[in-house]
Parts: structure tokens; sequence; C-alpha cells
């Protein structure tokens, strides 16, 4: 009998444990440094839309998307949206300075609002857990400077873009998702 009481529960704690192991993850569980230097979780941007872009400060892009993202960070956030940027230095070495020296760059230049986080990378062994998350669900690896990646509320991914698909062209479904929220959230009322 107290053999057949432990194989139970050894068999319970088996399916308990697969369980778990399937449990979905989602981009809000990673944790990240910020440009700062400050561990972050991401968990505090859950039930915000995200815009996740990987950004360099030397690139052809460079210009076009800082001010795009800014406006529209301006526009939406910080309470429903936030772009949640990322530098990263894999794609012909544009972004060759230090964490102090992008952040002033972004601040300066653009007047960003928006988070920054460390330098990281974003492809390959050594990429970010978090960009091989984004990378892995959307069947889209960043292969340039300022992919996009659209993360939901509850921390799926809903979209990825290139960095020839301008900002302007991706706002129309960021506003529908936040509008949404917006929408859910007075329902809750």
């Amino acid at each position: 009998m107290v053999v057949a009481a432990a194989a139970a529960a050894a068999a319970w704690l088996l399916l308990w444990a697969a369980a778990c192991a399937q449990r979905e993850q989602d981009f809000y569980e990673f944790k990240a440094v910020n440009i700062r230097g400050k561990l972050v979780s991401l968990e505090k941007y859950r039930g915000s839309v995200s815009l996740v872009v990987n950004v360099a400060s030397e690139c052809g892009f460079t210009d076009q998307h800082y001010r795009a993202l800014q406006q529209l960070q301006r526009d939406l956030g910080p309470h429903h949206f936030n772009v949640l940027a990322f530098p990263c230095n894999q794609f012909g070495q544009q972004e060759p300075d230090s964490n102090k020296e992008i952040e002033s760059f972004a601040r300066r230049t653009y007047s960003v609002s928006f988070p920054m986080f460390s330098k990281i990378a974003v492809t390959g062994t050594g990429a970010h857990p978090a960009f091989k998350y984004l990378a892995q669900t959307s069947g889209k690896e960043p292969t340039w400077n300022f992919w996009k990646y659209l993360v939901a509320p509850d921390g799926k991914v809903v979209g990825a873009w290139d960095p020839t698909v301008s900002v302007e062209e991706v706002r129309p479904q960021i506003t529908a998702l936040v509008r949404k929220l917006i929408l859910r959230k007075r329902e809750d009322l």
C-alpha cells in the first residue's frame, strides 16, 4: 500500500512537472537590463501594448525610425503603450557606443522618452532570451537594425516587421490594439 501511494505521488508529480513545462511563455516573463544598468522585469509592461525594436545610432534607418518611434510614444504612451528599445551592434557595427553614449544620443537628438535597454545581441547563440522568444514565436528573426515586434497586453507577439516597413505603416495595427485595450478597460470599470 505504501508503494502504491508513493507511485501515485510520483505519477502526480510527473504530471504536474509536465504541465508546468508546457505552460506557454510570453514576452513579459523575461528580464532585461535597462540602459542605466538596472535589471528590469518586463512584467511591468504587462497590460500595455509594446513595440519592441532593436535600434542603432548610425544606421540609415536611424533618423526616420527614432523620430517616428518617439512620435508614437508621445501619441499613445505611456499608460497603454510603450516603445521598448534595445540597442544592438550586430548589423554593420552601427551601434558601437557605450550605453551611456547611446542614451545621451537618443535623448539629445530625438528627445526619446520611451524605455531603453542595454545593448544586446538579437540573433545567434548569444541573443537575448526575449529576442529569441520574439523571433521564435513570430517566425521572423532580425536581419538588420530596426526590426519591430508588436506585443499584445498578454505578452503574445501579434506582428513583426523589418526596417523597410515604416513605423507609420505599422501604426494602424498598434492603434487598433491600443484602442481595443482602452475599450476593454472601460468595460471593466
